[in-house]
Protein backbone atom coordinates (compact mmCIF):
# COMPACT_ATOMS: atom_id res chain seq x y z
CA UNK A 1 0.00 0.00 0.00
CA UNK A 2 1.01 3.60 -0.35
CA UNK A 3 1.25 6.46 2.11
CA UNK A 4 -2.00 8.11 1.04
CA UNK A 5 -4.10 5.19 -0.32
CA UNK A 6 -5.12 2.48 2.11
CA UNK A 7 -7.61 -0.38 1.98
CA UNK A 8 -9.73 -1.66 4.85
CA UNK A 9 -12.93 -3.66 5.22
CA UNK A 10 -16.07 -1.82 4.14
CA UNK A 11 -18.20 -0.95 7.17
CA UNK A 12 -21.82 0.10 7.51
CA UNK A 13 -20.57 3.59 8.42
CA UNK A 14 -19.13 3.88 4.88
CA UNK A 15 -22.47 3.32 3.19
CA UNK A 16 -23.77 6.92 3.19
CA UNK A 17 -20.55 8.03 1.50
CA UNK A 18 -20.65 5.22 -1.04
CA UNK A 19 -24.32 5.99 -1.68
CA UNK A 20 -23.47 9.60 -2.49
CA UNK A 21 -20.68 8.48 -4.84
CA UNK A 22 -23.06 6.30 -6.87
CA UNK A 23 -25.66 9.07 -7.10
CA UNK A 24 -23.32 11.20 -9.23
CA UNK A 25 -24.81 11.25 -12.74
CA UNK A 26 -21.43 11.79 -14.43
CA UNK A 27 -19.94 8.83 -12.57
CA UNK A 28 -22.95 6.67 -13.49
CA UNK A 29 -22.58 7.62 -17.15
CA UNK A 30 -18.86 6.80 -17.06
CA UNK A 31 -19.47 3.42 -15.41
CA UNK A 32 -22.59 2.74 -17.51
CA UNK A 33 -24.34 1.73 -14.34
CA UNK A 34 -27.50 3.27 -12.93
CA UNK A 35 -27.74 4.83 -9.51
CA UNK A 36 -29.83 3.08 -6.87
CA UNK A 37 -32.20 4.77 -4.48
CA UNK A 38 -31.34 4.56 -0.76
CA UNK A 39 -33.52 1.52 -0.04
CA UNK A 40 -32.24 -0.48 -3.03
CA UNK A 41 -28.67 0.58 -2.24
CA UNK A 42 -28.97 -0.62 1.38
CA UNK A 43 -30.51 -3.96 0.31
CA UNK A 44 -27.70 -4.47 -2.19
CA UNK A 45 -24.98 -3.67 0.33
CA UNK A 46 -26.63 -5.73 3.09
CA UNK A 47 -26.18 -8.80 0.85
CA UNK A 48 -22.58 -7.85 0.05
CA UNK A 49 -21.61 -7.24 3.68
CA UNK A 50 -23.08 -10.62 4.74
CA UNK A 51 -21.41 -12.58 1.95
CA UNK A 52 -17.99 -13.90 3.00
CA UNK A 53 -17.34 -14.98 -0.60
CA UNK A 54 -17.24 -11.30 -1.62
CA UNK A 55 -13.98 -9.50 -0.93
CA UNK A 56 -14.91 -5.86 -0.24
CA UNK A 57 -12.53 -3.10 0.73
CA UNK A 58 -13.07 0.59 1.33
CA UNK A 59 -10.52 2.76 -0.44
CA UNK A 60 -9.17 5.50 1.81
CA UNK A 61 -7.33 8.52 0.46
CA UNK A 62 -5.65 10.63 3.14
CA UNK A 63 -8.12 9.15 5.62
CA UNK A 64 -11.30 9.87 3.61
CA UNK A 65 -13.43 7.18 1.99
CA UNK A 66 -12.72 7.61 -1.73
CA UNK A 67 -14.60 4.53 -2.91
CA UNK A 68 -14.54 0.76 -2.73
CA UNK A 69 -13.16 -2.27 -4.51
CA UNK A 70 -14.77 -5.70 -4.54
CA UNK A 71 -14.29 -9.15 -5.98
CA UNK A 72 -17.16 -11.55 -6.43
CA UNK A 73 -18.18 -14.58 -8.45
CA UNK A 74 -20.66 -14.10 -11.25
CA UNK A 75 -21.53 -16.49 -14.07
CA UNK A 76 -18.73 -18.83 -12.99
CA UNK A 77 -16.04 -16.13 -13.17
CA UNK A 78 -14.21 -14.35 -10.39
CA UNK A 79 -14.65 -10.65 -11.15
CA UNK A 80 -13.38 -7.39 -9.74
CA UNK A 81 -15.02 -4.01 -9.72
CA UNK A 82 -14.45 -0.66 -8.10
CA UNK A 83 -16.06 2.74 -7.74
CA UNK A 84 -14.23 5.95 -6.99
CA UNK A 85 -16.09 9.11 -5.99
CA UNK A 86 -15.71 11.80 -8.66
CA UNK A 87 -14.02 14.18 -6.24
CA UNK A 88 -11.14 11.69 -6.13
CA UNK A 89 -10.72 11.15 -9.89
CA UNK A 90 -7.44 11.95 -11.60
CA UNK A 91 -5.21 11.37 -8.58
CA UNK A 92 -4.08 7.79 -9.35
CA UNK A 93 -6.16 6.46 -6.46
CA UNK A 94 -7.90 3.71 -8.44
CA UNK A 95 -4.62 2.38 -9.83
CA UNK A 96 -2.93 2.34 -6.41
CA UNK A 97 -5.98 0.80 -4.74
CA UNK A 98 -6.41 -1.93 -7.36
CA UNK A 99 -2.68 -2.68 -7.26
CA UNK A 100 -2.77 -3.02 -3.47
CA UNK A 101 -5.91 -5.15 -3.64
CA UNK A 102 -4.33 -7.50 -6.18
CA UNK A 103 -1.26 -7.98 -3.97
CA UNK A 104 -3.45 -9.49 -1.28
CA UNK A 105 -5.99 -11.19 -3.55
CA UNK A 106 -4.24 -13.88 -5.55
CA UNK A 107 -7.19 -15.61 -7.28
CA UNK A 108 -6.57 -15.85 -11.03
CA UNK A 109 -7.92 -15.54 -13.59
CA UNK A 110 -9.69 -12.39 -12.52
CA UNK A 111 -12.12 -10.67 -14.87
CA UNK A 112 -13.26 -7.07 -15.18
CA UNK A 113 -16.06 -5.80 -17.40
CA UNK A 114 -15.65 -2.16 -18.39
CA UNK A 115 -17.62 0.13 -20.69
CA UNK A 116 -15.61 0.87 -23.83
CA UNK A 117 -16.12 4.61 -23.32
CA UNK A 118 -14.65 4.44 -19.79
CA UNK A 119 -11.08 5.12 -20.91
CA UNK A 120 -9.76 6.03 -17.44
CA UNK A 121 -10.93 2.71 -15.99
CA UNK A 122 -9.53 0.78 -18.95
CA UNK A 123 -6.18 2.47 -18.31
CA UNK A 124 -6.32 1.59 -14.58
CA UNK A 125 -6.91 -2.06 -15.43
CA UNK A 126 -4.10 -2.09 -18.00
CA UNK A 127 -1.65 -0.52 -15.54
CA UNK A 128 -2.51 -3.33 -13.12
CA UNK A 129 -1.81 -6.04 -15.71
CA UNK A 130 -5.27 -6.72 -17.18
CA UNK A 131 -5.53 -7.32 -20.91
CA UNK A 132 -8.51 -7.27 -23.24
CA UNK A 133 -9.90 -10.79 -23.49
CA UNK A 134 -13.01 -10.03 -25.53
CA UNK A 135 -15.84 -7.65 -26.24
CA UNK A 136 -19.54 -7.73 -25.63
CA UNK A 137 -22.65 -5.83 -24.74
CA UNK A 138 -24.52 -5.71 -21.48
CA UNK A 139 -27.68 -4.10 -20.18
CA UNK A 140 -26.94 -0.57 -19.05
CA UNK A 141 -29.68 -0.45 -16.45
CA UNK A 142 -31.61 1.92 -18.70
CA UNK A 143 -34.47 0.02 -20.39
CA UNK A 144 -33.75 -0.63 -24.05
CA UNK A 145 -30.15 0.55 -23.84
CA UNK A 146 -27.07 -1.64 -23.91
CA UNK A 147 -23.47 -0.70 -23.33
CA UNK A 148 -20.51 -1.93 -25.34
CA UNK A 149 -17.85 -3.31 -23.06
CA UNK A 150 -14.43 -4.86 -22.95
CA UNK A 151 -13.94 -8.07 -21.04
CA UNK A 152 -10.54 -7.81 -19.43
CA UNK A 153 -8.60 -10.53 -17.66
CA UNK A 154 -5.66 -10.80 -15.30
CA UNK A 155 -3.74 -14.04 -15.05
CA UNK A 156 -3.93 -17.35 -16.83
CA UNK A 157 -7.27 -18.65 -17.96
CA UNK A 158 -8.47 -22.19 -17.26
Amino acid sequence: MTDDVLLRDVSEEDLPILFDHQRDSQACEMAAFPSRDWEAFLLHWAKILKDDAVAKEAILFNGSVAGYIASFEQAGERQVGYWIGRGFWGKGIATRALSAFLEGFQTRPLYAYVAKHNLPSIRVLEKCGFTVHGEGTAPSGVPGREVEEFIMVLGPED
